[in-house]
């Protein structure tokens, strides 16, 4: 494979403004007012307001995976080779964010009496499209961030930034949305959802546009010969460190996902009172900037990403696991305390583990000649999202088997699902990606010696 250099080229490894780094944060912002809150609240709305089957809630989620699994690759390889003067990825967010915007707000519109085929087929039209949606913004947002430097110190402080706002996102999502479904809908649920979704199209569009506005481009990839699919995935399984970030991905959306699909069935039908939710949410806020502010500091001690990430996993699984021993309401102190370590470890371990992806870029590059950023973070997010479908869909899944009925108490069985799948069973999945994900192997000395390589070859 030919190489031929370009002037963009020459120095990548730059610092990068502290503009762009908010700026890069701010997408995330976006990103979380639209995917966290379809994964905390989409669920619990098409049962408990639109009044669709928790069954046909769980088989949604399945196969809107198999859809993700054609347009996630496709996305991140037309991504690659997009090029236009504001550069390959930023595009994606100036014209994708305001059209996803739109399928959100579809998405979140009910239709409570139409027959249950109709809203179910209106269901699966609008949730997939909005899939497709968010896939076109998030993708090349998260491969932007390998192409501002290629300073791994820089980019750990640009994963930081990143996960900082995207926590801060989460938590004000999570305190403020249901006290809004309340004021913009008072009686009507299905109105208070409606224009919260309004509100929340609005944030995610501005967001994504004061990213593309401040942030730049620096790192283009080698000219070169059209790389084949088959070629491609070939590379990607070459890659080890890439492959292990895969496992990570995936195993970090079953557990992340599928709890937060449980959560407000678990303060609303096992504690008793949805309300705690919000007050749940807004003690999260200061552990989650504390956790994600952390990582850097981590990293820098250890001086391996990975084994970053695996550390933070290991705290949140054991912090999950004592947790499930307590109540918001019998127990609010220890349940508390044990809620917040789990939040803090969360958060420094999702600040690590996107950090990961670009350095496995370019690793790949330097192991098998193949530069394929979009591609790359295509099978990342792809993997997440089918994480999110195993955990989505086997929670619905469950408590449909249990007898879930909406707005109503639940057996015994039901509230017990709820229990483990809020605390114990992600708290132990936890533990198991803090195993996988310490058998990676790039440092940062690694990591600076593979850079001095590529660079001497793209200069010869």
């Amino acid at each position: 494979m030919s190489y031929t250099a370009e002037p963009k080229q020459q120095d990548t490894n730059i610092k990068v403004p502290l503009i762009s780094k908010i700026a890069y944060g701010m997408g995330d912002v976006g990103c979380n007012f639209s995917w966290m809150f379809v994964g905390n609240f989409l669920m619990i709305f098409y049962t408990d307001v639109c009044g669709i089957s928790m069954a046909a809630v769980s088989l949604l989620m399945l196969v809107s995976r198999f859809w993700d699994a054609i347009n996630d690759p496709v996305i991140g390889s037309l991504s690659d080779r997009t090029r236009s003067r504001w550069g390959r990825y930023r595009p994606w967010l100036l014209f994708g964010a305001p059209a996803t915007a739109v399928v959100l707000v579809l998405t979140f519109w009910a239709h409570p009496t139409w027959s249950d085929s109709a809203k179910s087929l209106y269901m699966y039209i609008t949730y997939c499209v909005l899939v497709l949606g968010y896939t076109c913004v998030n993708i090349p947002y998260g491969t932007l961030c390998g192409t501002l430097t290629q300073n791994i110190e820089e980019r750990a402080k640009i994963n930081t930034s990143r996960s900082v706002c995207a926590m801060i996102a989460i938590n004000i999502i999570n305190i403020i949305t249901l006290p809004l479904i309340s004021a913009f809908g008072g009686d009507n649920a299905a109105r208070g959802y409606l224009l919260v979704t309004v509100l929340y199209g609005g944030i995610f569009t501005l967001c994504h546009w004061f990213c593309f506005a401040k942030t730049k481009e620096v790192v283009q990839p080698p000219e070169r010969k059209k790389v084949s699919l088959k070629k491609q995935l070939d590379a990607a399984l070459q890659n080890k460190p890439y492959l292990i970030a895969l496992a990570g991905q995936f195993l970090f959306g079953v557990t992340l996902y599928g709890r937060n699909a449980d959560l407000l069935y678990y303060f609303k039908y096992v504690e008793g009172n949805e309300n705690l939710f919000t007050i749940y949410s807004m003690i999260l806020i200061v552990p989650s900037i504390l956790g994600a502010a952390a990582f850097p500091f981590v990293f820098e001690k250890l001086g391996n990403k990975g084994h970053t990430a695996s550390l933070f996993a290991a705290g949140t699984g054991v912090s999950l696991i004592a947790l499930y021993f307590f109540s918001a309401v019998s127990s609010p102190i220890p349940f508390y305390t044990f809620a917040a370590l789990s939040q803090f470890f969360f958060c420094g371990f999702n600040t690590a583990i996107y950090a990961i992806v670009p350095d496995c870029v370019e690793y790949g590059e330097w192991k098998t000649g193949v530069r394929n950023d979009g591609f790359q973070y295509a099978f990342v997010s792809l993997g997440n999202k089918l994480g999110m479908a195993i955990g989505t869909s086997a929670l619905a899944g469950v408590l449909s088997a249990l007898s879930f009925a909406p707005n109503q108490v639940q057996n015994a069985a039901v509230q017990n699902a709820m229990h483990y799948a809020f605390s114990l069973l992600p708290g132990v999945l936890w533990l198991i990606t803090a195993i996988v994900l310490f058998f990676y192997r790039i440092s940062k000395r690694s990591y600076n010696q593979i850079m001095s390589e590529l660079n001497a070859k793209k200069a010869g």
